[in-house]
């Protein structure tokens, strides 16, 4: 079979730096605790994780050691314990992350009703919550409603969302009864980047694989824009997950990977996949 790979996917430089510190961390460090999944991908938190580093999610569970801010970031909050505890930080926050944080602490100094356009649940958002007291996340149109009372409104957004998306929600905010609205572009320009390249590549070829995290918000981001441009789109982890009968009648296939999916698992998707003969069954 026939594969074209994006030109741009797999670890973006965050992911690197993150894995980079956690490795660099355990190699000198006892009890090394990370505050949730350092990024998004099981292979990778599996292989850390038999290094030694452990995944909490409450600071409370750690009695003694260091802890590692994954890349999504942390709360203030969060960052006030760990300190207070006296335990050793070592933060791994992407730096386009740390940017929002501020960003998001400086609008409310200014003035401003702070709305961040992006997933509630995801562990960026939540981490950025804690710069600005009462910031409103806008998911979809029927979150705008919560701005009807502010006058005064600073926007910004969680960096993996689509352009697309971050437009269409500011194009929704400007026809609320706001007196000033100042917007602040957050987005990844690496993540814009992988998407615009998946999409290209996905009207090209007969079948789509995005590979990465089921849980990885910028994956499925990924997969879910490929979908509108070509139904034979599948986000998988891994080439184990791949179930062969849907590759049957297809010759060429593209990929692509999330910002946390390592290299490894692109190369064996790749390879298995150019073995295959879809003419034969």
């Amino acid at each position: 079979m026939k594969v074209i790979v994006a030109k741009s996917s797999g670890f973006c430089p965050g992911v690197r730096n993150a894995i980079t510190m956690a490795e660099e961390t355990l190699a000198g460090e006892k009890n090394v605790y990370s505050l949730g999944e350092i990024i998004h991908n099981k292979d990778v938190v599996k292989k850390l994780s038999a290094a030694g580093l452990k995944s909490i999610e409450k600071i409370g569970k750690i009695k003694s050691g260091t802890v590692i801010i994954r890349s999504h970031g942390a709360t203030a909050e969060q960052i006030k314990q760990i300190r207070q505890k006296g335990f050793k930080i070592v933060d791994a926050t992407c730096v386009l992350v740390k940017r929002v944080q501020k960003i998001a602490k400086l609008l409310h100094r200014q003035g401003y009703k702070v709305a961040m356009i992006g997933d509630k649940g995801h562990p960026e958002v939540q981490a950025v919550l804690g710069y600005a007291p009462g910031i409103v996340v806008i998911g979809d149109r029927k979150d705008i409603s919560k701005l009807k009372k502010y006058r005064k409104l600073g926007v910004i957004c969680q960096t993996t969302q689509s352009p697309e998306h971050f437009a269409e929600m500011i194009a929704a905010i400007a026809q609320t009864h706001f007196s000033e609205l100042k917007v602040i572009n957050t987005l990844c320009k690496e993540a814009v980047k992988r998407q615009s390249c998946a999409i290209q590549l996905c009207k090209r070829v007969d079948i789509m694989f995005i590979l990465g995290g089921l849980h990885s918000a910028n994956t499925r981001k990924l997969a879910e824009l490929c979908k509108k441009y070509n139904k034979k789109t599948f986000h998988l982890q891994n080439w184990k997950e791949l179930d062969k009968n849907i590759l049957f009648g297809n010759n060429v296939a593209g990929i692509t990977a999330g910002a946390s999916t390592p290299q490894w698992i692109i190369d064996d998707f790749v390879e298995n996949l150019r073995r295959f003969d879809s003419k034969k069954k």
